[in-house]
């Protein structure tokens, strides 16, 4: 008797949602075993390796820092997850992800990163003559640790702010562009959903939004994703974009995007991403 495909699925949630109940029903569908490791709860390291051993393939769906770690004592186990641990470790710093587009000549916004010797950033700062700026740590997700400051003065206090509260991790400082935030999922280098992020304010983390609304896929953008694809080399990721004068322009690549704006499309996403692990353990 063939035996049955296993994956692995990190979460971190009290009790099983949307995504969970998706996996637990599509896996069911095509008869793969789901073995669940949820974060929130006590998962001592044994147990997380009696739990790989079980799997073929690992799938990550937590954006939790806490889940990274998981990520990478299931590798060092010897088992693939997807995205691996180094995916994570470049994509979720925003200045690594720019240089990589930069140095591909995919448009980003213009951005620096400042020195963490307050005096030189205010130079650079001057230097950089885009007001009103935007100052983001390297690392931060749903908008936190990102503010805009319209003078010198205003920049100063952010930074000052970010370093009292949460210690002095790096802080880029980037052009502020008004503009809708677009996103778009790609899974296995095709895009399967667009979503326009239009929350109040000049912040558009989607998070507030309540009614998702699609936008169409132009020529040129499609060509931005394939090139984006093809240098970051991640499998499942959510892009947000930016407009400017009729422009595409990449924001951030987000490594273990939300599968929620539309809830008529979500099973159909995580059918695709299963469908992706299935083909990723046969081929090995």
């Amino acid at each position: 008797m063939k035996k049955k495909i296993t994956i692995g699925y990190i979460f971190c949630e009290r009790k099983l949602k949307g995504d969970e109940k998706s996996f637990i029903r599509v896996a069911k569908k095509k008869k793969i075993e789901l073995v669940m490791f949820n974060i929130s709860k006590k998962l001592s390291e044994k147990e997380i390796e009696e739990k790989a051993k079980k799997c073929d393939i690992v799938f990550n769906n937590s954006a939790e820092d806490f889940a990274y770690e998981v990520v990478k004592t299931i590798e060092e186990l010897g088992k693939r997850v997807v995205d691996s641990s180094r995916t994570y470790y470049y994509l979720e710093d925003k200045w690594i992800t720019f240089l990589k587009c930069h140095d591909h000549k995919i448009p980003v916004p213009d951005t620096i990163l400042l020195s963490e010797n307050l005096n030189v950033a205010k130079y650079e700062l001057l230097d950089f003559k885009r007001w009103p700026v935007i100052l983001k740590r390297v690392e931060g997700c749903c908008g936190e640790y990102v503010a805009k400051a319209n003078t010198l003065d205003e920049a100063v206090q952010i930074i000052k702010k970010f370093w009292k509260r949460g210690g002095r991790m790096p802080i880029i400082a980037q052009e502020f562009i008004p503009s809708p935030s677009y996103r778009v999922i790609v899974i296995n280098n095709k895009i399967m959903q667009t979503a326009i992020k239009n929350a109040p304010g000049w912040k558009k983390t989607g998070i507030y939004e309540k009614k998702n609304k699609k936008f169409k896929i132009d020529g040129k953008l499609k060509e931005i994703i394939k090139k984006l694809m093809k240098t970051i080399k991640i499998n499942v990721c959510g892009v947000d974009l930016l407009k400017k004068d009729g422009k595409w322009f990449v924001l951030e690549v987000n490594t273990t995007p939300g599968l929620d704006f539309f809830e008529n499309e979500r099973t159909k996403l995580i059918e695709e991403i299963i469908d992706f692990l299935i083909k990723r353990v046969k081929k090995n």
